[in-house]
């Protein structure tokens, strides 16, 4: 069954953050996301650990953190900790680093690197012992009677996925284009294959704006920031793999060619400028808009193409009707579970 899951940015005021965190509990939403861009918005972790105290079953985590701008064995004991505080309901979503790193004048983590990392993370806050730094490494102190925390890796090229494949429990994917999402799974579940895993227990995760409502033309309006900072990722990728389509489709790369520029001071926001060159058929591809029904079918193309979690990027405007119209009409039907 088709779970769901929201993002809010941590922005201030805080008590907004956590304000949204509970509606979202109380209609019936399973996950609550952050962003982790530490200079664009508030520190997150603190965030998180006052969420986790005012919370009761929602479980929390970024979409997504990086091994970069956060030292390893640092995030890694900061995740079991609010773990602890949580009860165990911490998740990981985890990246190799793009407006956290970039605007504080630093690249994304490298691939090798950044699977080395989160092999190391994914052990340690779970309580296991690493080799790290030629050091034997263990958070003794972690509750053993706790689940474990998932780590889903956010990845849209191939080495990044073969990642994923190889080192996380499932996939992040931001955008809700059921043929993009099937390639990305088929190249991370290929690598699973090729290590030894099995590839069917990688789990897909699609995060993507939604907005509920019978004006189409305002929802795209809503939602063309996304697409655009979608691309972002999609420039890294022509840049080292091309755009003819034999390592990365195009449908996925086609689309940034009208792009001129990307503001991070934007980043994320509604009517961003830099969302100018992004099509409406972009905008009903990557996102999830439009009346409730067909927000409804939209979900039941993803959940089709096997996607686990559809997780709401509530950066648009009516954030709380957004979370009641899937609280009441949406969440329901397709978790069978009352909000």
């Amino acid at each position: 069954m088709l779970s769901f899951g929201v993002t809010v940015l941590p922005d201030p005021p805080s008590s907004r953050f956590l304000e949204l965190i509970q509606l979202a509990e109380s209609h019936g939403f399973e996950y609550a996301w952050t962003y982790d861009s530490h200079v664009l918005w508030q520190e997150s972790i603190p965030l998180l650990a006052v969420a986790a105290r005012e919370t009761s079953k929602i479980k929390m985590g970024h979409f997504v953190t990086n091994p970069g701008t956060r030292e390893p064995t640092v995030l890694a004991s900061a995740y079991a900790t609010l773990h602890d505080l949580s009860d165990g309901r911490m998740v990981m979503g985890i990246g190799r680093g793009d407006s956290a790193r970039r605007y504080i004048g630093q690249q994304p983590v490298k691939v090798a690197e950044f699977e080395a990392a989160i092999a190391m993370i994914r052990d340690f806050m779970n309580g296991r012992e690493v080799h790290w730094n030629d050091k034997d490494l263990q958070l003794k102190w972690v509750r053993p009677e706790l689940p474990q925390i998932p780590m889903w890796v956010a990845g849209y090229g191939p080495r990044a996925l073969g990642v994923a494949g190889r080192a996380g429990d499932g996939v992040i994917i931001q955008l809700a284009d059921p043929e993009i999402i099937s390639w990305i799974m088929d190249t991370a579940r290929k690598a699973a294959a090729e290590a030894g895993r099995d590839p069917s227990q990688l789990k897909c995760i699609v995060g993507a704006p939604a907005h509920v409502t019978d004006d189409l033309a305002d929802a795209r309006e809503q939602v063309r920031w996304f697409p655009a900072m979608v691309s972002n990722h999609v420039m890294d990728l022509i840049e080292r793999y091309g755009a003819d389509g034999s390592s990365v489709p195009k449908a996925l790369t086609d689309y940034v060619q009208a792009r001129k520029f990307y503001d991070y001071n934007e980043h994320s926001r509604v009517g961003a400028a830099h969302g100018e060159f992004v099509t409406d058929e972009i905008c009903d591809r990557f996102c999830v808009i439009g009346d409730v029904e067909q927000s409804k079918a939209k979900l039941r193309e993803l959940e089709a193409v096997g996607v686990d979690q559809f997780n709401i990027y509530l950066m648009t405007h009516g954030q709380e009707e957004t979370l009641q119209a899937y609280g009441d009409d949406i969440i329901p039907e397709f978790s069978g579970v009352a909000a």
